[in-house]
């Protein structure tokens, strides 16, 4: 009888200790987590807020969080099938769907705290990098750290569309603007005009047109739910523009038997 040499024993098992559930399932990285979420002790009980993208086959969900023993706290939340209300009424997975959540997501949580009138952030999406300035008459503005989890950070990512949206909507968050579309790496400064592009999803419509001339079929059923709407190529850019002006004006949450009349 050959002899097998026994690597795992009795001892082994019984001093074996299990991981977490969520380190099982892939769901979290305990070491970046902890960094991440752990605050100085100086500041007591002060929250750590945390803006915590996470995306889906069918949907983006941005939410404001705090870390405490008994689990995360969610403070505010938006998803990208809320903007339907708002009269965005397909593409709901895209770049410029990420930017609608992340602004409402800010509109929302700074209408929660009395800070929405104080902290407008930038009206106008012009693609440019933004920073919220404190104000000398208000409280200074409220300010949360971005958690992309384990999704890949690569440049033009809709979860930096969310970011980016939140920053628009008035949330100071500390960010490079080298991850969002249009960053050129070699001359090391953003291209504004093709954010914006994606902003309102102008790379959407351009493909739209391209697959009317080339492929109608294709067009049809790649694009089923603008042509059940009504949306044409030409109407996309208005039909975000209109999005964020609703969402400004209604950042509150309302049933989907409801809609907003800008």
């Amino acid at each position: 009888m050959v002899f097998v040499k026994v690597l795992k024993s009795s001892t082994y098992f019984s001093r074996f200790q299990v991981k977490w559930r969520r380190r099982r399932e892939g769901k979290t990285n305990y070491r970046r987590r902890i960094r991440m979420v752990s605050q100085f002790k100086n500041k007591y009980a002060t929250p750590k807020y945390r803006l915590v993208v996470r995306t889906t086959n069918t949907d983006i969900i941005a939410q404001i969080c705090t870390a405490k023993l008994q689990g995360d706290c969610v403070h505010a939340a938006a998803y990208s099938h809320e903007l339907p209300l708002h009269g965005a009424v397909a593409g709901l997975k895209n770049y410029a769907a990420a930017y609608a959540t992340g602004l409402l997501l800010a509109r929302r949580m700074l209408k929660k705290l009395h800070l929405d009138t104080k902290y407008e952030g930038k009206v106008e999406a012009d693609g440019a990098d933004f920073n919220v300035e404190p104000s000398d008459t208000a409280r200074r503005p409220f300010k949360a750290i971005f958690d992309a989890g384990l999704q890949r950070t690569t440049t033009g990512a809709r979860i930096f569309g969310v970011l980016k949206g939140a920053l628009d909507g008035g949330i100071d968050i500390p960010h490079s603007e080298k991850r969002f579309p249009g960053f050129d790496k070699e001359k090391g400064d953003l291209d504004s005009e093709t954010h914006r592009e994606r902003i309102f999803a102008a790379h959407v419509a351009d493909y739209q047109k391209k697959l009317q001339r080339e492929e109608p079929e294709k067009y049809k059923e790649a694009f089923s739910k603008y042509i059940e709407n009504g949306v044409k190529p030409d109407q996309i850019e208005d039909m975000w523009a209109e999005c964020h002006a609703s969402i400004r004006k209604f950042p509150d949450a309302k049933r989907f038997d409801q809609t907003f009349v800008v």
